[in-house]
């Protein structure tokens, strides 16, 4: 279970801020137990796969793939394609619907998502040859990244976590799956010092080139980002980010 203070720190970066347009193509992805689950691709202005590495953008609890509204045209610009699903453990946070959990009818634990997460990673595969995927997560998702690069690591180059933390009980052990990983990863958190200390605790176990970024101004999960959430610290961990993937370009 998520500890109170950041389930509040979720609602605050989250229900209260609108998402900003991004012109997208609808996908819909087949998870392995059939559930349809509903995401937003956005390849270059010429929809070629080409060499563009591909980020897989998960989100947090109770939300949606309208949390990386502005944030997946970003990284467009940078120069990489991006894939925003709706895993099935989400809601309606950025006032945006859930179309996976709507289809389902019913958001279920966060570690049945990863399912969803390896559609997604399947999906970037078949969209181009050899390409590189980067994952990225917040929250719940930025733990599952660990355990989806440790099963699936073909073609991941990289591993992106905002706000991981070891919400699975005894289902899932983050730091044990950070520690069957080479790639390289980076990781940051909210300001708070507890979620510093557990994003420690996982981007130290891992035996690659690893980034832990401790933000002046930081919120929990990838809303640290938004521009609309984080007025005092998104150009700064921005900063940070855009440092990090031009390493894996």
């Amino acid at each position: 279970m998520i500890p109170t203070h950041l389930l509040r720190s979720i609602l605050i970066t989250s229900i209260l801020f609108a998402p900003l347009a991004v012109a997208a193509k609808p996908v819909t992805l087949e998870a392995a137990d059939g559930v349809k689950v509903q995401g937003d691709y956005l390849p270059d202005s010429a929809g070629s796969t080409s060499d563009r590495p591909v980020i897989l953008l998960f989100h947090m609890a109770s939300s949606n793939r309208g949390e990386y509204a502005g944030i997946a045209s970003r990284l467009n610009g940078l120069g990489f394609d991006t894939l925003a699903i709706d895993q099935r453990s989400g809601g309606r946070n950025f006032r945006q619907d859930n179309e996976t959990v709507k289809g389902l009818g019913r958001s279920t634990g966060f570690l049945d998502a990863l399912k969803d997460l390896e559609a997604a990673t399947a999906f970037a595969r078949r969209s181009g040859t050899n390409r590189k995927i980067i994952v990225w997560g917040s929250s719940y998702s930025a733990s599952l990244v660990f355990a989806l690069a440790a099963k699936e690591p073909n073609g991941i180059v990289g591993l992106l976590a905002f706000s991981p933390g070891e919400y699975f009980g005894t289902a899932l052990n983050v730091k044990k799956a950070a520690g069957a990983l080479t790639i390289p990863v980076f990781v940051t958190s909210a300001s708070d010092p507890g979620e510093v200390q557990e994003a420690k605790a996982i981007v130290e176990s891992t035996k690659g080139r690893k980034t832990q970024f401790i933000p002046k101004a930081g919120l929990h999960g990838s809303s640290t980002l938004r521009e609309d959430a984080n007025r005092a610290g998104a150009a700064e961990n921005w900063a940070a980010v855009e440092a990090f993937l031009k390493t894996l370009k």
